[in-house]
């Protein structure tokens, strides 16, 4: 079993109560309770009712009214316009994604199917460095107008605000390009964003120097908001990253987390120790303000461009397309992608999950080691070959961690669940490639396996890693607990048979065992079946 969380229930109310002052606005109405001979609008009845702070569950009725928590108690004498039967059942916060790239999909098809299958309510964009805009006030309108199926918030890209100022050049900022984009940082905070991320493996964030990076992150804590950050490296100096990290966070005074945090390849999986006293001791000494994320896999996805150093990306795709062909540069390329690949245990374990360029599509799924094989070619000029005709835009999944070091990091107080993932769907604009199925499993693969199965957490403690803590971390006030005045995003699931159905192999299935899903109080899937209208909305975080 998991140690005893620190994070306990008065902690966490304390938490909530705290941020009277910064609060997440959303579509959920007032919630005012019926009176004598009313009815509410929603009542779930005769389930064990989980309130996200990590306490255990009771035997309760939940009444919604107006798109908020109005009553949690006996409630089975009132009358309600829709019902639903939770006997045997969790009724739970809706589940919060801390690390999600939905938005990447959400505007083609606004119904997140995978996303709302496993329980979730609201995903957090933005992340890796990545916002939709360097200004986020537009896009907040955007998803206002989409009235998506999940509540949408969003971080602030410190990639994307470089790329808008100096482009995707490899230099450092000059002092009239650092202001405005501070400038930039502060106005997205305003605008309401609940965070500020880096991707620092990814261009043009991996030019950032850690100046800027301290500059960039100021404006964070002069809110209270979270810096969340895609570590400079997750391998070989996986170590410095996270000092790296810790001193940002530290000289900018707002609160770090790391996002995916892992220890990447087999080499590199016994220096679990090791981060975790830097992070003991940056939280107890330097009074860093810390949490992290990973989803429950062994493998990771990011672009097959991160089998390349990042000074290759320089200048953009049509740059690094053309070093790949370059006599010279090519061989040192060629040299560091080998090194990388033998660090994750060679080229079976980098699979293809998807190209731009059509005519690779056979490619999608497939292990680059075999896939070439099957061409007469070497797995490297194959790899080459697929960046070539998709100008640089190929994803992989990379299988290199640890299921020891992955159950440690889940049992650890600080962790949190998060995707990482996207929304896709079975059929339609949604279904993409060929993902990771950490997309359509995640929230359902913590509470079928690390819960029920392996007995890592209580259901209690995964709870409140999948609602509370997450809502606590991104300062929304009124979303993550179950409790009168909070939104209605309540999640109804089976404890005894949720589970994740999504594999490498088969990565198009949805989770299973999830009853119901209610967002802003609307009703957004039942037995299987979506509602009658999407009620996801977005939330701005507002701090000063």
């Amino acid at each position: 079993m998991a140690p005893s969380n620190p994070l306990t229930r008065r902690t966490v109310l304390g938490s909530a109560l705290a941020l009277a002052g910064a609060s997440a606005l959303g579509c959920a109405g007032r919630g005012q309770r019926p009176g004598a001979g009313q009815s509410y609008d929603v009542l779930v009845q005769g389930g064990t009712v989980y309130d996200g702070t990590g306490a255990p569950g009771v035997a309760a009725d939940v009444g919604i009214a107006g798109g908020r928590i109005v009553a949690i108690g006996a409630l089975a004498g009132a009358g309600a316009r829709t019902r639903l039967d939770a006997h045997g059942l969790a009724v739970a916060p809706g589940f919060i994604d801390f690390h999600s790239h939905a938005d990447g999909t959400l505007f083609d098809d606004p119904n997140a199917e995978s996303v709302l299958r496993q329980g979730v309510t609201t995903v957090i964009a933005g992340q890796d460095g990545f916002s939709r805009a360097p200004r986020l006030g537009a896009f907040f309108e955007a998803v206002e107008h989409l009235s998506p199926a999940v509540n949408v918030a969003s971080m602030i890209g410190l990639g994307t605000v470089r790329e808008s100022v100096i482009g995707q050049e490899n230099r450092p900022a000059t002092p009239e390009e650092l202001a405005r984009m501070v400038a930039l940082v502060e106005a997205a905070l305003a605008e309401g964003a609940c965070g500020a991320s880096s991707g620092l493996e990814y261009t043009p964030g991996a030019f950032a120097s850690l100046e800027e990076l301290i500059a960039l992150c100021r404006p964070l804590g002069a809110r209270g908001l979270v810096y969340a950050t895609h570590l400079r490296n997750e391998d070989e100096r996986l170590l410095e990253a996270i000092d790296e990290a810790i001193a940002i966070a530290r000289r900018a005074g707002c609160p770090l987390h790391v996002s995916h945090l892992k220890t990447s390849g087999p080499r590199n999986w016994s220096k679990l120790d090791q981060v975790f006293t830097r992070l003991e001791q940056a939280r107890t000494v330097e009074r860093v303000d810390l949490s992290f994320d990973r989803y429950p896999y062994t493998a990771y996805q990011t672009t097959l461009t991160n089998l390349f150093p990042a000074w290759s990306r320089d200048g953009g795709a049509d740059a690094f397309v053309a070093r790949l062909s370059d006599p010279v540069m090519g061989e040192r390329l060629r040299a560091a992608a080998m090194a990388k690949v033998e660090s994750l245990g060679g080229w079976d374990n980098v699979m293809v999950s998807a190209v731009a360029h059509a005519a690779d599509r056979a490619a999608e799924g497939q292990r680059l080691g075999g896939y070439a094989a099957a061409l007469g070619a070497s797995p490297y000029e194959t790899a080459v070959g697929l960046l070539q005709r998709s100008r640089g835009e190929v994803g992989m999944v990379g299988f290199a961690m640890s299921e020891e070091n992955l159950v440690r990091l889940i049992s650890h107080p600080l962790w949190m669940a998060a995707s990482d993932g996207s929304a896709v769907a079975l059929e339609g604009a949604a279904r993409r490639g060929h993902p990771h199925p950490r997309s359509l499993g995640t929230f359902a693969r913590v509470l079928g396996v690390y819960v029920r199965e392996k007995q890592v957490l209580t259901l209690e403690q995964a709870i409140h890693k999948l609602s509370g803590f997450p809502a606590a971390r991104a300062r929304l006030k009124d979303r993550g607990l179950l409790a009168p005045g909070m939104a209605a995003d309540v999640v109804v699931f089976d404890p005894g048979s949720v589970a994740d159905q999504a594999t490498y192999s088969e990565p198009f299935a949805y989770a299973t065992g999830v009853r119901a899903v209610l967002v802003n109080g609307a009703l957004a899937l039942r037995d299987g079946e979506r509602g009658p209208h999407r009620a996801g909305c977005p939330l701005r975080v507002t701090t000063l």
